[in-house]
């Protein structure tokens, strides 16, 4: 795996067609754009929208690791919790909600340790993790949401079957800059994954989202479940998608996005 940071081509492509043969690279233009958009307040994040869809456009050039490295949490960084802005109950769903759009983009994951139990000081190799933060229901509610996401990304092979196949991946919106929402799909010919962030801090009720297929589309992640100590905004397991044409997509379906929140939907056919 490399640890590069440069735009030069090949690193992951094999050395008899002349590259430098690993087996993956760290994508720190993603980890710099998407740290830098969610760092911003949500009123101001319309106007940074394109740091969260920019890596797309480099996706499969190379084959990616997502890093969330030590290199953000040390030398005055700040912890990942605290790179999050407003009080803590936001920074805490932001970083959920992050989390998730991390797990379901493209590209593999790399979470430094203590971002899974939402870590609130700067990590340090001169102590060990503050694990008493596991006493805080809300910081259990982080560590249980990334269990629940490695979870839920082992049994969904739409999310790492066509990982470097950009046949995998689609946006269903990359624009609603003025709701602070990204959706896209995730599919590797058998199941399908939608994958909707909400960045406000306001949920959006009655949201129509364009979807590949009518039918049931389940539930299987939503990061503002009172399970994690969020609000508890969702679409009550599951939504109906009816062949409204909506997102340039054959389908469509009204749903409810939690506030700043993640939400996944897999069709169920």
């Amino acid at each position: 795996i490399a640890e590069e940071s440069t735009s030069w081509p090949g690193v992951t492509r094999p050395t008899h067609l002349g590259g430098l043969g690993f087996g993956f690279k760290w994508n720190m233009g993603w980890m710099h754009d998407s740290l830098g958009y969610v760092a911003h307040d949500p009123i101001h994040r319309q106007y940074h929208h394109h740091q969260m869809t920019f890596a797309m456009m480099y996706a499969y050039s190379e084959d990616f690791v997502l890093p969330l490295s030590h290199d953000e949490v040390v030398h005055g960084k700040g912890s990942l919790l605290r790179k999050m802005p407003g009080d803590r109950w936001r920074q805490l769903a932001t970083l959920r909600a992050y989390l998730a759009y991390m797990w379901a983009h493209p590209g593999k994951q790399l979470l430094f340790m203590g971002g899974e139990i939402a870590q609130d000081n700067e990590w340090s190799e001169q102590r060990e993790l503050d694990w008493w933060l596991l006493d805080d229901p809300s910081h259990a509610g982080v560590q249980s949401l990334v269990r629940d996401l490695n979870e839920a990304y082992r049994s969904t092979s739409a999310l790492w079957r066509t990982d470097s196949d950009p046949a995998g991946f689609c946006w269903i919106d990359a624009n609603d800059s003025g709701n602070n929402v990204f959706s896209f799909v995730r599919t590797d010919g058998e199941q399908r994954l939608a994958c909707v962030a909400n960045f406000a801090a306001v949920p959006h009720d009655g949201y129509r989202l364009g979807l590949p297929a009518a039918g049931r589309w389940a539930e299987t992640v939503n990061t503002d479940s009172a399970a994690y100590q969020g609000s508890g905004v969702g679409n009550l397991g599951a939504v109906e998608a009816t062949s409204e044409v909506w997102h340039g997509q054959p389908a469509s379906a009204v749903v409810t996005l939690p506030p700043l929140g993640t939400v996944w939907f897999l069709n169920e056919g």
